[in-house]
């Protein structure tokens, strides 16, 4: 007989490999609160254990000063904040570039150097034009290509942002995005515009696939999303696939240093690894930066 799935006593529809050390009833990320040995269930640091829900539940629960996530951010009232927030500036810089055309779109996109018609003048990054590697993860064209990226964020972002918190998930997401922005003004031609949070989206996966295997959930249904995405990104034509793994690596990086620092040394290596990403970013831009106008 196949072994029953263990799923969170607050999210009966999500499957877990983490208990309460208190009350040991299975719980998910969302629900987990770090503690000094292992993670704690809401109800067990609010006080709030029900009878029978374990024999380790005996006996006052600890107090937590401040509840935390599996990375050691803040427990929060709305654990998609940061995530509807970044939708929303995603489709307003969408609805701005529909309003304003073409101009907007070449102000802002990602592109090496090359000459502008419009301004008649020569524009790109390595023209000091530095913005255009941030607001470039922000900006679409084609309503397509929002959607798509706008529910994969919804989809993806909540619960990463749940289990992380929210200053280390905009965190995460920022460096994902400027990961895919770098390796594009590296390798791609310089004239090439690009443009999308695609390169964001990819760093959000590789995150999920870091938390995954260390909540020791099954990892083959994000290993076959991976892989299907992978596959569009080197098979179909037009798509920036520089973003795409710049965006993967710089997220999966930043992620195995948020989820596995040890708890007495957390924010010096979650520091440490997020210092070594953008530096790495710096780097390529820097690079780059000299082929072009040396």
């Amino acid at each position: 007989m196949e072994d029953q799935a263990v799923c969170c006593y607050r999210h009966p529809q999500r499957e877990t490999g983490i208990s309460c050390t208190r009350c040991e009833r299975p719980i998910c990320p969302e629900c987990m609160i770090s503690a000094s040995v292992g993670f704690h269930c809401p109800e067990c640091v609010s006080g709030r254990v029900p009878a029978g829900a374990g024999a380790s539940a005996v006996g006052p629960p600890p107090r937590a000063a401040q509840p935390r996530t599996m990375a050691g951010g803040t427990i929060t009232s709305d654990p998609r904040l940061i995530t509807k927030i970044l939708v929303a500036i995603n489709i307003a810089v969408w609805l701005a570039a529909l309003s304003a055309g073409d101009r907007l779109v070449n102000d802002l996109d990602l592109v090496g150097r090359a000459y502008d018609p419009g301004a008649a003048q020569i524009v790109g990054v390595a023209e000091g034009q530095w913005w255009r590697l941030v607001t470039s993860i922000f900006l679409h064209q084609q309503l397509i290509h929002i959607a798509f990226n706008m529910l994969s964020l919804w989809w993806i972002g909540g619960p990463l942002e749940a289990a992380l918190g929210r200053v280390r998930f905009i965190v995460l997401y920022m460096l994902s995005g400027l990961g895919g922005s770098a390796l594009s003004y590296l390798l791609a031609a310089q004239n090439q515009p690009s443009l999308g949070a695609s390169g964001a989206i990819f760093g959000l996966l590789g995150a999920t696939a870091v938390l995954m295997r260390r909540l020791n959930y099954d990892m083959r249904p994000v290993i076959a999303l991976l892989a299907l995405n992978l596959l569009f990104t080197f098979t179909w034509s037009g798509i920036a696939w520089q973003a795409h793994v710049g965006g993967l690596v710089a997220g999966t990086v930043v992620a195995y240093g948020m989820v596995h620092a040890p708890r007495e040394k957390r924010a010096l290596v979650q520091r440490g690894t997020c210092a070594l990403v953008l530096l790495a970013i710096v780097a390529m831009v820097w690079i780059r930066t000299i082929q072009l106008t040396g």
